[in-house]
């Protein structure tokens, strides 16, 4: 199995053709490298008493399908909470994304709050290609090929919120299986596009940042995304997404939205 990512030193990665996004096919995605930033965030200084509890990926300009340089570090150490960074940069030290992550004691074993949000529909039987090739023509070559998706209510060819299984068709790095966290990060920012409710061919609707809240970490390859847009004239868009996966809802999503003209 290929995957988004090979290394080419330590710190240093190639980005393969998978990261490509659907704007420019010389930029990628936002899901891969913010799933990058995550493994860069789970690897630094690991303990295992601490869970993720949220992540915030700011994309700090085009990140190019080319190499990328990772570093991380701890920010704010803490014996319950504590705060760790990781950066992404371009071949000539440009920064191109950062992320922030706090780290939180993980609850006793004997308190136990359900989340109350309705579980999403079992993953569908059929993946939805066909769907992604009418909203996004000869773009779905990059990233949205390296992803199975599989639609439960919405359309990506029509506006609206959508609810999507989704599945990674390949590693983020070679010989790793993915975390869950890596997992979820790789397809979360694709809320927005999940549902769009703009023309693509008029409309720009771009997120800077991607916000991911949990209060457990995902388990399985499938994350469903349940997403809705909203814009206000004079205001700004933002996309909400209801994170899932086999065992029900595990967390949010929120992207803030700059939305133009083409």
């Amino acid at each position: 199995m290929s995957s988004f990512y090979e290394p080419l030193a330590d710190g240093v990665w190639r980005s393969t053709v998978h990261t490509t996004g659907p704007w420019d096919a010389s930029s990628q995605h936002g899901g891969p490298p913010s799933a990058l930033l995550g493994r860069a965030i789970e690897g630094c200084e690991p303990r295992p008493e601490l869970m993720v509890a949220r992540v915030t990926v700011e994309i700090l300009g085009p990140i190019p399908v080319a190499e990328l340089t990772v570093r991380s570090r701890v920010v704010r150490p803490g014996r319950r909470i504590e705060l760790v960074e990781a950066e992404l940069g371009d071949a000539a030290g440009r920064p191109c994304a950062r992320a922030t992550a706090w780290r939180v004691l993980r609850a006793p074993a004997d308190v136990s709050v359900p989340d109350r949000r309705p579980a999403p529909l079992p993953v569908p039987t059929h993946p939805t290609t066909e769907q992604l090739s009418a909203a996004w023509g000869s773009a779905v070559d990059g990233y949205l090929s390296a992803v199975e998706w599989r639609g439960v209510s919405g359309s990506f060819a029509e506006p609206g919120p959508g609810v999507v299984w989704t599945r990674l068709l390949h590693t983020l790095v070679p010989d790793e299986e993915p975390s869950g966290l890596q997992r979820l990060l790789a397809v979360a920012d694709s809320g927005s596009g999940i549902s769009s409710e703009l023309d693509l061919a008029t409309t720009y609707f771009i997120n800077p940042e991607l916000t991911v809240h949990l209060h457990r970490e995902p388990v399985g390859e499938w994350v469903c995304l349940d997403a809705s847009t909203s814009i206000t004239p004079g205001g700004t868009g933002l996309a909400t997404t209801v994170l899932s996966d086999v065992d029900g809802p595990l967390g949010v999503g929120a992207q803030s939205l700059l939305v133009a003209d083409r």
